[in-house]
């Protein structure tokens, strides 16, 4: 895995939520060999025993049960320590989601946006309607979990600086995924002054709820600019499908390159479908607009 990626053109990995145990010997041993440095991992990694897939939200630290917490807990400090072990500076983490019994929200904007398709729905009044009955549906149930959030992330953030790792809250996609977009500078604020936290953006995550109108994308990177640590990027087709490759589908990558600071890590994060040559193209592409603010000579690409 690690010789496909330098292969490449790649010096730096992250190191995912799909890492299985079994592959950690060896990336081990390209680490230790210099083959790859390892610039953030994405909490769980290594996933826990037994579990084989790609699992971000085995468990939530919004959850109502002190049992899921407490292991949401436990699998983010073997994160962390796996992130300090092989120098990676920053842990990629999701917050959880509020969760319904009988009728989530969500699936109203589903059923709508599948009865209507269309490219964005900001200027749909009658999905506004919708989306803001949903919105606050959510907002209404939405303390519990997100008293619960704020704990869970209390009982991890020294541990987190002691061992030398940031922690990158993500912005997430789904309507009932926290924390709500307007959020992240409330969850900040309630956090200890000095701690090892900061927001990581997501491009394909951000558009896809700029689309369901809930954010505007360039003032969403306005509001969150002072705490960015780093981005996912990956494009997304004017269907809706994200993880597509760069220049290929709706993002205005020169408009989020405008964000970018020569402190941030810029990881792509693509579909395992895309082939070679389409990464390569990702690649070059972000080099390109390094290259036009200034972040990176043209002789390095």
């Amino acid at each position: 895995m690690i010789q496909e990626i330098v292969s490449m053109g790649f010096t730096h990995v992250e190191l995912s939520h799909g890492i299985r145990i079994t592959l950690v010997p060896g990336i081990l041993k390209a680490v230790e060999e210099g083959m790859i440095s390892v610039s953030s991992c994405h909490n769980f990694c290594p996933l826990p025993a037994g579990v084989i897939y790609p699992a971000p939200n085995l468990y939530e630290p919004s959850s109502q049960d002190p049992r899921e917490r407490d292991q949401w807990v436990r699998a983010t400090k073997r994160s962390i320590d796996f992130a300090a072990q092989v120098k990676a500076k920053v842990l990629v983490c999701h917050l959880g989601s509020v969760r319904f019994f009988w009728f989530n929200p969500t699936r109203k904007l589903r059923l709508y946006q599948k009865t209507n398709p269309k490219e964005a729905y900001a200027d749909d009044k009658a999905y506004g309607i919708v989306r803001d009955a949903a919105m606050a549906k959510l907002r209404k149930r939405m303390p519990q979990y997100w008293d619960q959030v704020t704990r869970s992330i209390l009982t991890v953030t020294d541990y987190a600086k002691e061992k030398g790792v940031t922690l990158g809250f993500e912005n997430r996609e789904r309507f009932d995924e926290l924390p709500v977009d307007n959020d992240f500078g409330s969850l900040f604020s309630v956090l200890p002054q000095g701690a090892s936290v900061g927001y990581w953006h997501d491009t394909g995550h951000a558009h896809l709820k700029e689309r369901m109108g809930l954010l505007e994308h360039r003032a969403h990177l306005e509001g969150n600019a002072p705490r960015l640590l780093g981005f996912h990027l990956h494009d997304v087709s004017g269907h809706g499908q994200d993880h597509q490759a760069v220049g290929s589908g709706r993002i205005d990558f020169s408009m989020v390159s405008e964000f970018w600071r020569p402190y941030h890590i810029l990881v792509l994060e693509l579909s395992p479908r895309l082939a070679p040559d389409q990464v390569s193209d990702s690649k070059r592409r972000i080099e390109r607009l390094l290259v036009s603010r200034k972040l990176w000579s043209a002789e390095s690409i």
